[in-house]
């Protein structure tokens, strides 16, 4: 079994952690341009930002060449999923990949402008977040089959924010990003970059072409990356899942 995972703040490797097999980083597979994989199993694990694909789970998938007896998807989210399942099925499709298996996993949302993190963290039972990782960890051992759906509800919500999901994807979010004196120019933010998107020397630089996946800002071991008007001075890193794992699976120095 082969997992393709993206995950900046541990969730997802979490998932794909559990479910075991090898793990490739889609960052690092998009990086050395290797698209096709092939295996009896082989899932695609990635967290769900404003109802859409990250962009570089987007990239992979549109220039993927899967090839397995039995294919599943899991995408973590923190409160709303919408018809991103449904959608990444289609894009799938594209490419003459079917995806027998599709699921979402309720977890700790990361997004600081909307969420408090100890709050999430603390809403974990109420998610049951472990109990439904256990089910699909199951339901992907026993190659039960659930093609992706989405209401008519989920799909006008897609929809309708749209416009602000296309501005989180502009890659240039990271731009607005507020580095203060605690910074010690350790360069973590650099290597838990996904997009090879920061530099950092006498001060940390950020380009255009942010993922919106605020590893940098949750990882940063100063806690010195901070949002406009975020909700949190908190940070978060899945207890399961170690930095230097995110940094393994992610930089692309």
């Amino acid at each position: 079994m082969t997992i393709l995972y993206f995950s900046s703040t541990g969730n997802c490797l979490q998932v794909a952690k559990r479910i075991g097999g090898t793990l490739l980083s889609i960052p690092q597979m998009v990086k050395e341009k290797k698209y096709n994989v092939s295996d009896d199993v082989i899932g695609i694990i990635f967290p769900i930002y404003g109802f859409a694909l990250p962009k570089i789970v987007n990239e992979f998938i549109t220039s993927a060449n899967l090839k397995a007896e039995y294919i599943f998807a899991v995408g973590t989210y923190g409160k709303e999923s919408g018809a991103t399942m449904l959608n990444l099925s289609k894009l799938a499709e594209k490419r003459n990949i079917k995806i027998n298996y599709s699921e979402t996993l309720l977890m700790v949302d990361n997004y600081l402008q909307g969420f408090e993190m100890k709050e999430q963290i603390a809403m974990l039972p109420e998610k049951k977040t472990e109990e439904n990782l256990n089910r699909v960890v199951s339901e992907i051992q026993n190659r039960t089959t659930k093609p992706a759906t989405a209401t008519m509800t989920k799909r006008a919500m897609t929809a309708a924010i749209k416009v602000v999901t296309k501005q989180l994807m502009d890659g240039k979010v990271a731009q607005t990003f507020i580095v203060n004196g605690q910074c010690t120019k350790c360069g973590v933010c650099a290597k838990v970059c996904p997009a090879k998107n920061i530099t950092v020397a006498d001060q940390v630089m950020f380009a255009d072409r942010c993922e919106a996946c605020l590893g940098c800002v949750h990882n940063c071991p100063s806690n010195a990356i901070h949002l406009k008007n975020e909700k949190s001075a908190a940070r978060f890193r899945n207890s399961e899942v170690t930095l230097k794992e995110l940094i393994d699976a992610n930089c692309q120095l």
